[in-house]
């Protein structure tokens, strides 16, 4: 088996590689019907599965946990991009990473005091790790802590529910990483994600593109998927 960090370094090259790319974020699909669900995003040309785990704690919303990313990793070689809405990320971030996570991102609200420690646990595993933000929340309270991620998840909406408005304030903050920390730092966005926010979401330096009812309450994923990488705008 290859050494954490040379798995680190893997994940975070095959991401880099894939810029700009859409992560559908698998809360709408079908899971009475997981594999199949899988198949389609596959055939669709998806190479990253984006995961919401939610606690009803940190946010108002309650999905699945270890299982779930478990159940994935065992029908599946795509990447696994888990993104923690949970209280206490420090606890449960080694579980997901035993699951078969490829990247975990937890948000910075989350956390009383650093983040690092949490971020290096990850890493140590393995792991890809970043920090997540929602758009209420001062960037004064993540800058600090961006040289030690690998990804940075910038929230376009308040974290806990889907299919709330697209807050333009995420462009500009993904404008500001983008300037301020260079081309190597990879850039999550989240929330609102449709043909209309794409191509202003990539022009402002997303790298990774999360999608959820854009592609699950569509017919065919493939045409879906055809459709939001037509709106990609690259600079």
């Amino acid at each position: 088996m290859s050494e954490p960090g040379s798995r680190v370094s893997a994940t975070i090259e095959f991401l880099r590689g894939i810029r700009p790319s859409i992560l559908p974020s698998l809360l709408l699909c079908d899971f009475s019907n997981l594999r199949h669900e899988v198949e389609l995003l596959e055939e669709s040309g998806v190479e990253v599965l984006h995961l919401d785990v939610m606690d009803g704690h940190f946010v108002p919303n309650l999905t699945y946990g270890m299982p779930i990313v478990e159940a994935l990793r065992k029908i599946t070689n795509l990447k696994l991009d888990v993104h923690l809405m949970i209280s206490d990320p420090g606890t449960y971030a080694r579980q997901f990473v035993a699951a078969g996570a490829d990247c975990i991102t937890f948000h910075i609200e989350a956390v009383s005091s650093s983040p690092v420690r949490i971020l290096e646990e990850v890493r140590n595993q393995g792991v890809a790790a970043g920090l997540a933000i929602n758009p209420g929340t001062s960037m004064e309270r993540l800058l600090p802590f961006v040289p030690e991620c690998d990804l940075v998840l910038i929230m376009s909406v308040p974290a806990g529910f889907g299919g709330q408005p697209f807050q333009t304030v995420a462009l500009e903050r993904l404008h500001q990483l983008r300037r301020d920390f260079g081309p190597d730092l990879l850039l999550e966005i989240d929330g609102g994600i449709n043909v209309d926010t794409v191509g202003p979401a990539t022009s402002h330096g997303a790298d990774l593109l999360v999608v959820g009812s854009a592609i699950f309450r569509e017919a065919d994923y493939c045409q879906a998927m055809t459709r939001l990488r037509r709106q990609f705008q690259t600079t």
